[in-house]
C-alpha cells in the first residue's frame, strides 16, 4: 500500500475510532429547561414534586427556587429567596454558591450552600435548615467547612449511601489563591484543587472526625475540579459527577468518576457534557438525583441569558463505565 492510501487508512480508522469514542462517553440528551441564568443547579423529589436549588442570581437572591411537577416543565418561583439569611460568619448580600438540597434523618430538609467569610475573600460551607422543601431555610450560626489557608470551601453536596451514613463532599478551592491565568490556576506551581468527603451525624450538619481527599485535579482537568455529586449504582458501585476546566472558558465540561469504594481510589471518565455537544456552551455544575437517573446542569443560554438549566434522564453502566 502506498503512502497516501496508507494515510487515508489512517485517518478513516482514527474517525471511526473517535466516533465510537464520543458515543461511549457522551450519549445522554439534555433539555433546556430553565431558560433565565439558574446556575450550579440542585435537585429533589419530595412527594409528586420535584424541587430545584440554585446559585443567587446576583439580584438579592441568595438562593433561588424552582418547581416542577413531572422533572420536564420547571417554573422559577420569581422574587422568592429559599435562603433570606446566611449564617452570621458570612458577609451579607447575594454572595451564595452552589445550593444543595436533602433530607436528614429527623426528617428536616438541610440546604447546603457557600458563602464569603466576612472580612474574607474566600468562602466557607454551611447549611440551613427547614420542615417544608421549600424553605425558607433557617442558617447555622457557624460554617461547617473553611480551609481558609488552602483558598477556602465551595460546592457542597450531600450523600446518603445504602448502609444510612450521611457525607458532605466539597471542593477545597485551591485555585482561589493560585498563580493567575486561567481560574486563577493556570500558571505554575498549580494549586491543588481536592474533593474532600466528610462523615456527617444523622443530622446532616454535624461533622464526625475529619474529611478524607477522594479525588483531585491533574493535568487533563486544566486548573481545577469542582462541583462534586455522588450516586450509587444497582450493583454498589459509586459514580461522583463532577466538573474540570475554567467555568469561564468553552473548556469547562461534566466528567464522572467511578470507584469500587466510597473513599476510593476513583477512576476518572469522559466528559460526559463539552461544548459543542447538544450544542452545549461551557456545560458543568451537574447534580444527580438520589435514585440516580436524572441529571441537572447548567451551561450558557444561547441567547445571553447566563447559566440555564438543562436536564437529563441517565442510565449509569458500571460493567462499561458509560453513561447514557
Amino acid at each position: 500500500m502506498d503512502a497516501p492510501r496508507r494515510l487515508k487508512t489512517i485517518s478513516a480508522l482514527v474517525a471511526i475510532i473517535t466516533i465510537v469514542f464520543l458515543s461511549l462517553v457522551a450519549n445522554i440528551t439534555a433539555t433546556r429547561a430553565i431558560g433565565q441564568d439558574f446556575p450550579d443547579p440542585s435537585i429533589m423529589k419530595f412527594g409528586d414534586s420535584w424541587y430545584a436549588f440554585a446559585t443567587t442570581n446576583g439580584k438579592g437572591i441568595n438562593v433561588q427556587l424552582a418547581v416542577s411537577p413531572d422533572f420536564s416543565t420547571w417554573s422559577v418561583v420569581q422574587g422568592y429567596d429559599a435562603l433570606p439569611q446566611t449564617g452570621n460568619w458570612s458577609d451579607p448580600g447575594p454572595v451564595v454558591w452552589a445550593p444543595d438540597i436533602n433530607i436528614n434523618d429527623y426528617g428536616q430538609f438541610i440546604l447546603y450552600y457557600a458563602a464569603r467569610m466576612k472580612g474574607e475573600t474566600s468562602y466557607c460551607v454551611s447549611a440551613g435548615y427547614s420542615w417544608s422543601p421549600t424553605g425558607p431555610f433557617v442558617p447555622l450560626d457557624d460554617p461547617i467547612a473553611c480551609n481558609t489557608k488552602k483558598g477556602g470551601s465551595i460546592d457542597p453536596s450531600g450523600f446518603r449511601d445504602d448502609d444510612g451514613e450521611r457525607y458532605l463532599l466539597y471542593k477545597v478551592d485551591g485555585n482561589h489563591i493560585g498563580n493567575g491565568g486561567s481560574c486563577n490556576n493556570g500558571n505554575k506551581p498549580i494549586k491543588s484543587t481536592p474533593i474532600m468527603l466528610q462523615l456527617m451525624w444523622p443530622d446532616g450538619v454535624t461533622p464526625q472526625g475529619p474529611p478524607v481527599k477522594i479525588l483531585d485535579r491533574s493535568d487533563r482537568d486544566g486548573p481545577l475540579i469542582e462541583a462534586p455529586s455522588m450516586t450509587r449504582t444497582k450493583d454498589g458501585k459509586y459514580v461522583m459527577f463532577f466538573s474540570s476546566n475554567c467555568f469561564t472558558s468553552e473548556h469547562y465540561d461534566i466528567s464522572y468518576a467511578f470507584a469500587d469504594k466510597l473513599k476510593g481510589p476513583y477512576k476518572k471518565y469522559g466528559p460526559l457534557a463539552k461544548t459543542g455537544m447538544m450544542g452545549l456552551q461551557s456545560p458543568g455544575g451537574a447534580d444527580v438525583s438520589a435514585d440516580g437517573e436524572h441529571l441537572v446542569f447548567h451551561a450558557n443560554g444561547p441567547d445571553g441569558t447566563g447559566r440555564n438549566m438543562y436536564t437529563a434522564y441517565i442510565n449509569i453502566d458500571s460493567k462499561t463505565h458509560t453513561i447514557s
